[in-house]
């Protein structure tokens, strides 16, 4: 068994304890907490599991790390705290552990990531032995390895586009909804996440892995934006009430330039409520989806939904993408210690799991 530590219990932490105690060749033996009302918690009860699993959380990351981890699930948010997210994860590394996460958009293509992010991360793995394997959360695999896959059914290709389409009125995660993300906000506010640049840093990386591994050359990346209004007051269950006339639906593309023309599209169409831009696109029932489309000769489309914590699409797809990075763990531990994307990393299938149920 592989003696694994979940760092974090939000939104991916929860779903991370799960998956490392469901997974038939690890072993979680530590939690790592920031919020003091946490410590002490029994991992069973963060993760919403119906019993204990014998691992109180804790905030002593020196003893934590000192008790020499093979693996780390590093969960903690790095949206808002990209630095100390760095350090923490170098630290871990430096430990020896191999860890996955999806905290450093950066290196979701470590070729292309700065100098200043990767350059701590390879003498980290330098120094300790560790690894680094970075896919993302939203998820990481409807991003690059599904529509790698599903590009290959194809007899030609036009584009390749990648869709996440979300109602967040069920979300539980208030911080990013209503300030890096701005629903809620005046038309006029300025969300950090659709600033300028700032969709090409978060998923440019993703577009650059998938132009690689198709064999295409990049002329540039683009960015496209488009907001709308809430016409009406909505309540949500989990965060309360967004007003009238404040944004309540975000629509943007990062789109991969190859000939002049977009071929390698990443886009996300997110809403607070389904009554809001009933034009564009929208999953086919629920509260979200994750789509690939392959414009080509056929055309193909792939709508997958996800469903957790009490039929919950969001908490769904942070599951997948969890699962995908948890399920990395075996593999990273018996390769050699480095920094990895997602296709060097095997997306394999579930070994052990087949009819287990929670321990």
């Amino acid at each position: 068994m592989i003696p694994t530590i979940v760092w974090g219990t939000g939104n991916v932490g929860r779903a991370a304890i799960r998956a490392v105690d469901a997974h038939p060749a690890l072993e979680l033996t530590g939690v790592l907490v920031h919020n003091p009302a946490k410590v002490g918690r029994d991992a069973g009860a963060l993760a919403d599991l119906d019993r204990e699993l014998g691992v109180a959380a804790t905030g002593d990351i020196d003893a934590v790390l000192g008790a020499r981890p093979r693996a780390v699930v590093y969960a903690a948010s790095g949206d808002i705290r990209p630095a100390d997210a760095l350090d923490d994860i170098v630290r871990a590394i430096r430990a020896g552990a191999v860890v996955v996460t999806p905290a450093l958009y950066a290196l979701y293509d470590p070729r292309s990531a700065p100098p200043e992010l990767r350059d701590p991360v390879l003498a980290a793995i330098a120094e300790g032995g560790g690894s680094l394997f970075v896919s993302g959360v939203d998820p990481g695999w409807g991003n690059d390895v599904l529509p790698l896959l599903v590009s290959g059914l194809a007899s030609t290709v036009d584009v390749v586009r990648c869709q996440e389409i979300f109602d967040y009125t069920t979300y539980d995660q208030p911080d990013s909804v209503r300030y890096l993300v701005g629903m809620g906000q005046p038309m006029d506010y300025q969300p950090p996440m659709l600033a300028p640049t700032v969709p090409t840093m978060v998923w440019g990386g993703q577009i650059r892995l998938m132009a690689r591994a198709l064999g295409v050359e990049l002329d540039e990346i683009r960015e496209t934006l488009d907001r709308r209004p809430l016409e009406t007051t909505v309540q949500t269950a989990k965060m309360g009430e967004f007003a009238k006339d404040t944004q309540g639906a975000v629509r943007f593309e990062v789109q991969g330039i190859v000939d002049g023309e977009p071929r390698i599209v990443v886009e996300h169409v997110t809403r607070i409520h389904g009554s809001c831009a009933p034009d564009w696109p929208a999953p086919p029932d629920g509260d979200g989806a994750h789509r690939v489309i392959i414009e080509g000769r056929p055309r193909i489309e792939v709508t997958v939904e996800a469903t957790d914590e009490g039929g919950n699409r969001s908490a769904g797809g942070n599951a997948t993408a969890v699962g995908r990075l948890v399920g990395a763990i075996d593999w990273l531990v018996a390769a050699e210690p480095g920094l990895y994307d997602a296709l060097d990393v095997p997306l394999r299938p579930a070994v052990g799991k087949l009819g287990r149920k929670y321990p």
